[in-house]
């Protein structure tokens, strides 16, 4: 099997992060939040839902690892 490509990473972290449910509580989505998240399972997150919640969906990127062990050290 091939490599996942970005859409199936960001289903996979939809789901290990709790499902579409689960997201939209966390980012305060309302009304069809639950339907937005699920829509991004078949089309991506978006680049700036990831910017706006990098602790959620940014956690393997190198630039945010760094960051992250530099706010522990202060």
């Amino acid at each position: 099997m091939g490599a996942m490509n970005q859409i199936d990473k960001d289903a996979a972290l939809i789901a290990e992060l709790g499902g579409p449910a689960k997201v939209a509580e966390l980012l305060s989505y309302a009304d069809g939040g639950v339907q937005r998240v699920f829509n991004w399972t078949t089309r991506g997150i978006p680049s700036a839902v990831k910017l706006e919640r990098p602790d959620l969906f940014l956690r393997d990127f190198p630039a945010f690892k760094k960051q992250q062990k530099q706010t522990a050290k202060a």
